[in-house]
């Protein structure tokens, strides 16, 4: 299994849009983020205003998936887990200088409408280029 799980995070990237699904209430909700693969965690920055924030807020459970395509052949990474915002001002900070696109959203570090969170995957389904069956394996 050591494999596979190695093959998976040669697929994540510095920056790479990902559809990120939380819950509000009963209900799915499912959108294009750019998720940050940096330092061997998941980061996603966002406004604190953002639905996403009040809704991981009540429910910290998450799924996101990664749509790969090599060559003519379609795959996904789909990572259910929990996510965390992130308070501390140094993680912040460190996620903040890493990211180019940061100053075209927020003033810096401190400003109240930046949002860090962290995504602590636990279960990882991946399906491989070219192949009909996913596998399905626990963090």
């Amino acid at each position: 299994m050591t494999d596979i799980k190695e093959e998976v995070w040669t697929h994540f990237k510095d920056f790479q849009y990902v559809f990120l699904a939380t819950v509000e209430d009963d209900q799915p909700r499912v959108r294009p983020v750019t998720l940050i693969y940096f330092d061997k965690k998941f980061w996603i920055t966002t406004g604190t205003e953002d639905a996403k924030v009040k809704q991981i807020q009540k429910n910290p459970k998450i799924e996101l998936c990664l749509y790969l395509q090599e060559g003519d052949k379609e795959c996904y990474v789909r990572v259910a887990g929990m996510a965390k915002i992130i308070k501390d001002r140094e993680t912040k900070e460190t996620i903040a200088r890493h990211c180019d696109f940061f100053s075209k959203h927020w003033e810096d570090v401190d400003d109240p409408n930046y949002t860090l969170i962290e995504i602590r995957p636990i279960e990882v389904e991946y399906l491989r280029p070219g192949e009909f069956l996913a596998q399905r394996f626990k963090l």
